[in-house]
């Protein structure tokens, strides 16, 4: 039976400790023997840079030592809280679904989802006419990813063990594939282009499923469907 209370998926306790603790004493403890490590590699002559060396191995002073640990602390800080903010968080309920990454949220009700799978590295949510709803990358260890299957099922979600339930009707995209109306033929042009944009490759992946077709990107390559 479905459970009435939330569930969430995404960094634990002890991961949260490590970012936000963690990260900032290693920037610290960084900061404080910068002018040590410094010192060290300018005795190094076939270190590069050795001018920037030697003047950080001048910075001596106490004063100059506190303002490279509050450095350290405050750079751990922020690459904790970027690594957070890059982290799926998926919270999953019996009326929707939330999906929370790089403060963008997805929210999909129930009654939409046919089914719910891993394609990799990345959590699908598909509709009744084969559609995606939502495709976003999971940050799981290998170990770990079964929670997010425990998840959807504990709400009574329809979670395929197979992955996609369309997944042999794929076929890689060729330039001009004729088989392709000529708008997602453009779409697809583009989206080729714009690989390394993320921003990018979602928006246009929004625009080719108002096309009526489906794509996934594998080692760099796009793959196609129709939905049914």
């Amino acid at each position: 039976m479905p459970t009435n209370t939330k569930t969430v998926v995404g960094h634990s306790a002890t991961d949260k400790v490590l970012l936000y603790g963690g990260l900032p004493l290693l920037g610290g403890a960084l900061g404080f023997f910068l002018p040590r490590i410094a010192d060290w590699a300018a005795g190094l002559r076939w270190v590069p840079w050795q001018g920037l060396f030697e003047t950080l191995a001048g910075w001596d002073a106490w004063w100059v030592q506190l303002i490279t640990i509050a450095v350290g602390l405050v750079a751990g800080f922020v690459l904790g809280a970027i690594a957070m903010d890059d982290t799926l968080r998926i919270t999953v309920t019996n009326n929707d679904v939330e999906l929370l990454k790089n403060e963008k949220t997805t929210l999909v009700p129930r009654d939409r989802v046919a089914a719910v799978f891993l394609d990799g590295k990345e959590l699908v949510l598909q509709d009744r006419d084969s559609g995606e709803l939502a495709r976003e990358k999971h940050d799981q260890l290998k170990g770990d990813t079964p929670k997010i299957g425990a998840a959807f099922r504990a709400h009574g979600y329809p979670w395929s063990d197979g992955g996609d339930p369309y997944g042999d009707r794929f076929r890689r995209w060729v330039e001009d594939d004729p088989e392709l109306p000529p708008a997602v033929n453009a779409v697809l042009r583009a989206r080729a282009k714009a690989s390394d944009s993320k921003d990018d490759l979602r928006e246009l992946r929004g625009e080719i499923a108002k096309l009526g077709y489906v794509v996934r990107d594998q080692d760099k390559k796009q793959y196609w469907r129709p939905t049914r």
